[in-house]
C-alpha cells in the first residue's frame, strides 16, 4: 500500500478520492464501516484532523453516515450515486479529449471494439495491479 501523496491537491482530498475509488471498486460495500480515523492517521502518518476532514466531506456528499458510538459507514446507494457522478464527469471532462484523439487517428468502431476485446482478455482475473487502499481494506487488484 502506497503512503505517498502528491502536491497537486490537499491530502484530505486525496484520501477522500481513495475511499471513493474503493467504493466504486467494491472494496468498500454499502453498509461497510470505514477504518477508524485513528487507524488511518497512524497508518498514513497524517494528522487525524486530515482524516476527519476527508470523512466529513464524504458525509457531506451523502456517501457515508456516522453511527453514534460505532463509527462511519458507507451509506446505501453510495455506489450508484458515485457511479452516476463519475460517468457524467467522464463524459463531460475526459470524453471530449478521447473523442478528439479517436478522430485525429482515424479510428473506427471496429478498431475500438477489437482493442477493447484484446484489453479485456489481457486484464482477466488475477492480472491486475495492487493499488493503495486504507488500513484493513487494501485494494488487491485493478480490473481495468
Amino acid at each position: 500500500m502506497t503512503r505517498e501523496w502528491n502536491d497537486s491537491q490537499p491530502i484530505y482530498r486525496q484520501l477522500r478520492d481513495r475511499v471513493v475509488h474503493m467504493i466504486l471498486d467494491g472494496v468498500l460495500k454499502e453498509g461497510d464501516p470505514l477504518p477508524s480515523i485513528r487507524n488511518v492517521a497512524a497508518e498514513f502518518r497524517i494528522n487525524p484532523l486530515t482524516v476527519l476532514k476527508a470523512y466529513q466531506e464524504l458525509g457531506d456528499e451523502d456517501l457515508v453516515e456516522k453511527k453514534r458510538g460505532l463509527g462511519m459507514f458507507v451509506k446505501d446507494g453510495a455506489h450508484n450515486l458515485l457511479l452516476k457522478g463519475e460517468r457524467q464527469k467522464f463524459l463531460n471532462e475526459q470524453w471530449p479529449r478521447v473523442h478528439a484523439t479517436i478522430q485525429r487517428l482515424g479510428l473506427n468502431a471496429k478498431d475500438l471494439l477489437d482493442a477493447a476485446l484484446r484489453y479485456s482478455a489481457k486484464s482477466g482475473p488475477g492480472s491486475g495491479s495492487v493499488r493503495a487502499g486504507l488500513p484493513g481494506k487494501p485494494v488487491e487488484k485493478d480490473k481495468h
